[in-house]
């Protein structure tokens, strides 16, 4: 099948060279001149494993292409997916003005029927206001099918290759037909392939993040409460994730979620149900939670070290939202910095693949070393904020060498009190028990 990609951000080359991988002829459309010519080099702007080969193996077959030209890729394609960004507005409402742009060129450039597929996580509605667009500009045959992507930073490729399902929003038998045709070599093991309405299909996808993101700032609720009452987080966590109802995912407590869909998915749905007159009270205290967890470390540091942080040095490990991306959208990371910074700290972070984007997020707010250790030189304490495996079992005599004090900030409990006061470090995790207080 011929396939068009307009926008080469992540969704649009994951899911532009992954049906490439296929078999299919795609050509990824971007209007930004200098990142298609470093495509076509090899040269991808974004860390995600797996992606860089499967890239370079789909070009050099001649599957893969890349071009600014969006009427010549369209003359040809069988279906054209939107695949831009569509960023959060005011009152954290979804800003369709890349998506609006790209339906009008796509209808000034059509020469025959064509299917559009709205890959873009859109508010419901959004089908039809492409589809009116492209309409009013040509008198082709047009049908708009929603299809959100459910890609996970850092499994993007699995997410692709093997997901979970796949979501169809169209009322026309041949477009979905059409979609089933494109989907089949990755449904093959029996996923399903869900066929509904276009307002269902956009609906889906915002309501799978907000459930997500809600189990995440229930425990991050959880985490604090049980620090007062003397509870571990962590055997709440897994007493609940074995009950069959609520399962084991998205139960981990830590410094709150961040990236390019959470926290821009909670508001683009909480701003949609206030403009319709039915709030979602719920959501509504989702996102003021992570927005509060983001700072819980802070606080943390606060109580053992004072406000007045003048002197002090803090190393940080992991700098990206979440491990295995160098994403620094929504990144915990930064609100830490700048909450400690504030208050008179210096600080040096490390991190295995976001440090040029964390420059480029954050600047000179804080110092940056290519080597974990080196940013505990003579730091007062050691703040875990993304939990990379390179993290999980460090050498902690050394550890406790370099810092000036022997105090880790755990906030991703991917270590514990027990693991770590056998080397004389004081524990802060959350949730659980620290060895500065003597709490249990």
């Amino acid at each position: 099948m011929r396939i068009t990609i307009v926008g080469t951000g992540y969704v649009g080359l994951v899911t532009g060279t992954c049906f490439a991988e296929s078999g299919n002829t795609v050509c990824c459309v971007d209007h930004d001149a200098e990142k298609i010519e470093s495509l076509k080099t090899g040269e991808i702007p974004i860390y995600e494993p797996g992606l860089e080969e499967l890239v370079e193996r789909n070009t050099a077959a001649g599957r893969l292409i890349f071009s600014t030209n969006l009427a010549a890729s369209i003359k040809d394609a069988e279906v054209v997916f939107i695949a831009v960004g569509t960023p959060q507005g005011e009152n954290g409402a979804c800003d369709l003005t890349a998506v609006r742009t790209v339906a009008a060129e796509i209808g000034a450039a059509m020469t025959g029927p064509l299917v559009v597929v709205n890959k873009s996580t859109v508010p419901v509605g959004t089908a039809a206001v492409v589809a009116d667009i492209i309409r009013s500009a040509c008198e082709h045959q047009i049908h708009v099918v929603s299809n959100p992507e459910f890609l996970k930073e850092g499994a993007a490729i699995d997410d692709f290759m093997k997901p979970d399902r796949v979501v169809i929003g169209t009322d026309d038998n041949d477009a979905a037909d059409l979609m089933r045709e494109l989907y089949s070599p990755f449904v093959r093991t029996g996923k399903p392939l869900l066929v509904m309405d276009q307002a269902s299909a956009e609906l889906t996808k915002y309501a799978s993040n907000a459930m997500l993101a809600t189990k995440i700032s229930f425990m991050n609720d959880i985490s604090r409460l049980c620090e007062h009452v003397g509870a571990n987080v962590t055997k709440v966590r897994q007493g609940m994730g074995t009950d069959a109802r609520i399962g084991p995912h998205f139960l981990f407590p830590g410094v709150g979620y961040g990236g390019s869909c959470f926290p821009k998915d909670v508001r683009a749905l909480s701003a949609l149900a206030r403009e319709i007159g039915s709030p979602l009270q719920i959501l509504e205290a989702v996102d003021e939670v992570n927005d509060r967890q983001k700072r819980y470390l802070v606080e943390k540091v606060i109580d053992r070290f004072g406000t007045d942080l003048s002197g002090h040095c803090f190393a940080m490990w992991g700098l990206a939202f979440k491990p295995r991306t160098d994403d620094m959208r929504e990144a915990p990371s930064v609100v830490i910095a700048r909450g400690l910074v504030e208050r008179g700290a210096k600080l040096c972070g490390h991190d295995p693949e976001a440090l040029g984007s964390a420059r480029a997020e954050m600047g000179d707010l804080i110092e940056y070393s290519t080597d974990p250790y080196d940013a505990l030189k003579g730091a007062s304490a050691l703040l875990l904020v993304t939990e990379w495996n390179e993290y999980r079992r460090p050498d902690f005599k050394r550890v406790k060498e370099l810092l000036s004090e022997p105090v880790i900030y755990d906030g991703r409990n991917i270590w514990s009190a027990e693991m770590t006061e056998r080397y004389g470090l004081e524990y802060h995790g959350i949730g659980t028990r620290s060895t500065h207080d003597g709490s249990q």
